[in-house]
């Protein structure tokens, strides 16, 4: 397990440099002190999750994060002392997979960094037929691939989840609630506006104009992803 932080508290990578290697014993943290550093790290060292600070000389954690997401999907957790509900949202949108506000205690971090992990899980071996099929919307659940026209449709662990409970209820309008509980986990504290930022993201990679299919907004009830725009298309959010 290799684990990048980009801080430029050096209080901060010490700490969080011992307290993983207590946690994780196998595990090697790799330590940069500024975004230049930490995108170099990334490149060189192929870590497994990233640990970002968005307030830093240079590069911002944003910008990192911009670089991070034009090559991988690789989970990162943003830390930041402004909390702030549009910079949180800003992290989301950029690709974030976590948005922790500091001061954060150390036990809190690893939990959601193994929180994580475990929705970032390689998928089992493929199987030939897909499960779901529409129009152009191929998805295979056993092997976690979803392909648009013939081709992979790259999706982080949470996107993933979304889509799959989505379609599973495909016609059905999937309640705010239900969705936070079954995609983050009833104790992990996601928002609403985690839940838009990231139907945002799922719509942008898998919706076209001529798509046979939509995620449906039901103004303040849920989401519902129908085979067929029978109505039009409410408005995100």
């Amino acid at each position: 397990m290799k684990i990048l932080v980009v801080d430029d508290d050096p209080q901060i990578l010490d700490a969080l440099s011992v307290g993983f290697q207590l946690q994780w014993q196998d595990s090697t943290v790799i330590a940069a002190s500024d975004g230049e550093r930490g995108i170099e790290h990334f490149f060189e060292d192929n870590p497994d999750v990233v640990v970002l600070d968005v307030t830093m000389p240079g590069k911002n954690g944003f910008e990192v994060l911009r670089e991070i997401r034009r090559v991988s999907d690789v989970p990162v957790i943003m830390l930041s002392a402004r909390g702030e509900d549009v910079d949180q949202v800003r992290g989301l949108e950029l690709g974030a997979d976590d948005y922790v506000v500091k001061p954060f205690s150390h036990l809190a971090l690893l939990a959601r960094i193994k929180a994580v992990l475990r929705r970032a899980e390689l998928p089992p071996p493929v199987q030939a037929m897909p499960d779901f099929v529409a129009g152009e919307l191929t998805i295979n659940f056993q092997s976690h691939e979803v392909s648009l026209h013939g081709e992979p449709v790259k999706l982080t662990p949470v996107e993933y989840k979304l889509v799959y409970h989505l379609v599973r209820n495909a016609g059905r309008v999937m309640p705010y609630q239900a969705l936070l509980d079954r995609v983050w986990g009833e104790d992990y504290g996601a928002t609403t506006d985690h839940l838009k930022v990231f139907i945002s993201r799922l719509r942008s990679k898998i919706e076209t104009k001529e798509s046979a299919y939509r995620i449906e907004t039901e103004r303040g009830v849920g989401y519902r992803f129908v085979r067929a725009p029978l109505t039009p298309r409410a408005t995100a959010g």
